[in-house]
């Protein structure tokens, strides 16, 4: 049977200060979850911590802000779920399971261990909030070239420990200054804005796009060959030409050039960035409005 999930609200520090010296086992569990900003390691520690007191066989947390999902152990039927906060901020939510039910004196115990919890997801969320606010392109709401340096080293690394396809796509816009010399920056900015959406819907949920400069988009591809990804240009590039935007009485026709590679066995990151960049730069120069795949 599935407890009802409960909100818990920690109203200040002074409240959470005063849970921690109630008892010994409440200041252990304080502490080490002090330890990391790491949503994993904060959660595995605390159901470490608490199964003495609270025997579970599993866990799962969820958290719909950074789209994670933690779990780890034997699922089963029995559980009790709670939806964190702290004041008015949504932390997450934390299902424990084990194979007979949770009774009242666990439920109640529970509720009051979780809240030495609260606090450290609260720090963590804090903290990662800021670090992707350091990865995001304010404008068209995409990562940004430094989120972009850091994962396609990550991914390369990946692809070649597991041998699978890494492909990029990078993706101008065509004649960009002349939109923002004739209509203007704001044009101009709707202009981006509206690309990065129509990149956003033609791609799946595991590809990761990025604003690396002025009017240049990266979409990084996980285990996509390069047919894949000419496929995946090509209806990037057909969509984008299919719109036309209206501003100040005037219609703006858009289109954008790509240029598209995929992972060679003796690529490094500099090569595999650069023979996509050579594509795209071959693409401008070859009239625009096309997917040119490098060589």
């Amino acid at each position: 049977m599935t407890k009802k999930i409960t909100n818990l609200a920690i109203i200040s520090n002074n409240t959470f200060e005063s849970t921690k010296v109630v008892n010994l086992n409440h200041y252990d569990i304080s502490s080490a979850l002090q330890t990391t900003l790491e949503f994993k390691k904060l959660i595995e520690i605390f159901s470490n911590k608490i199964e003495s007191m609270i025997p579970h066989s599993a866990f799962i947390y969820t958290n719909e802000e950074f789209g994670l999902e933690i779990k780890s152990g034997v699922f089963t039927r029995h559980s009790c779920s709670y939806a964190l906060k702290a004041e008015d901020q949504q932390l997450g939510e934390l299902k424990l399971m084990r194979s007979h039910r949770f009774d009242n004196t666990e439920i109640k115990l529970l509720e009051t261990l979780l809240c030495c919890l609260v606090y450290p997801l609260k720090n963590a969320t804090s903290y990662h909030q800021a670090l992707k606010m350091a990865y995001i392109d304010p404008l068209t709401q995409t990562n940004n070239r430094a989120s972009f340096n850091d994962s396609v080293k990550r991914e390369i690394s990946l692809a070649k420990r597991h041998g699978k396809s890494l492909s990029v796509i990078f993706l101008d816009i065509d004649h960009f200054k002349a939109i923002n010399d004739q209509h203007g920056h704001v044009c101009g900015d709707i202009t981006l804005t509206a690309a990065a959406k129509w990149i956003k819907e033609k791609t799946r949920d595991s590809d990761v796009i990025y604003r690396i400069g002025g009017e240049e988009f990266v979409v990084l591809l996980s285990d996509t060959s390069l047919d894949g990804a000419k496929l995946l240009a090509e209806r990037i590039r057909m969509t984008i030409e299919a719109h036309t935007l209206a501003y100040d009485m005037a219609t703006i026709k858009i289109t954008a050039s790509m240029g598209v590679a995929s992972l060679r066995d003796d690529d490094t990151d500099d090569s595999f960035i650069k023979r996509a960049d050579d594509a795209l730069y071959k693409a401008k120069k070859s009239g625009r409005n096309l997917v040119v795949p490098a060589i």
